[in-house]
């Protein structure tokens, strides 16, 4: 029996979580960068309380004009700035909940900035433990950020996704390529599947890399979402994969 995290990225706009939250044990939430408000955290922290699904900050760079997919040329303390003010926002949240903020996830640009810029990920690091030693990062195997937050004492998942294909070196393929996402719910299985059970992920050119996964993310915002987690959680259990 192998063990893996799924979670999902939530209050983007799409008004899914209430269908999505029992299918998932950690969300990502939305906290002003690129889309979320007061309200909107403020039922998301609700609903996971009630399935008891841990709750992480899903930080960005402060663009909704491009919901966060383009990188923004800001100096280091104002990046600082906003990721602090950002992850602070929800977890006082969470914590008026009586509960407390269990990771952070970096969105879009900034994640897959912080990925290979070390400067970038020097600095969603600082924010992280200015702000709570013990908040985990849910970053990529291998990843530049996920290197320099081991060095400082923070605990890192690595992540994988369900739903992205992948480039030799663990990229994602860009999203504006045809080949990025994956909406074939067996073959989006069958895809976490090898990446948890045998740790490795199938590139574009069929070769196999080898990678670490923790946990896995399912996009809240994707084609057929509801029904695509809904297979792969059940087919993940199926097969002896605990969700959790």
């Amino acid at each position: 029996m192998k063990t893996v995290d799924i979670n999902c990225d939530l209050g983007e706009g799409v008004n899914n979580e209430s269908v999505l939250m029992p299918l998932i044990s950690s969300c990502n939430i939305a906290c002003g960068g690129h889309a979320g408000d007061l309200k909107t955290m403020i039922k998301i922290v609700s609903l996971a309380k009630s399935d008891n699904v841990k709750i992480g900050a899903h930080p960005s760079f402060p663009d909704k004009e491009n919901f966060g997919r383009v990188i923004v040329d800001l100096s280091s303390s104002d990046l600082y700035d906003a990721l602090k003010s950002q992850i602070e926002r929800l977890k006082s949240i969470v914590e008026a909940e009586q509960l407390k903020l269990h990771h952070v996830k970096p969105h879009g640009a900034l994640y897959n900035l912080a990925s290979v810029d070390e400067e970038v990920a020097e600095v969603v690091v600082s924010v992280i433990k200015s702000i709570d030693e013990n908040l985990v990062l849910y970053a990529p195997f291998g990843s530049v950020i996920s290197k320099i937050a081991q060095d400082e004492g923070l605990k890192v998942m690595f992540e994988a996704f369900a739903d992205r294909n992948y480039n030799e070196d663990l990229t994602l393929v860009s999203r504006t390529k045809s080949s990025a996402l994956i909406h074939d719910a067996v073959m989006m299985f069958e895809h976490v599947y090898n990446m948890v059970f045998f740790g490795k992920v199938k590139i574009r050119s069929g070769v196999e890399v080898a990678l670490k996964v923790d946990t896995i993310c399912v996009h809240g915002d994707g084609e057929n979402i509801e029904e695509n987690l809904h297979f792969l959680t059940q087919k993940l259990i199926a097969n002896n994969i605990e969700i959790s």
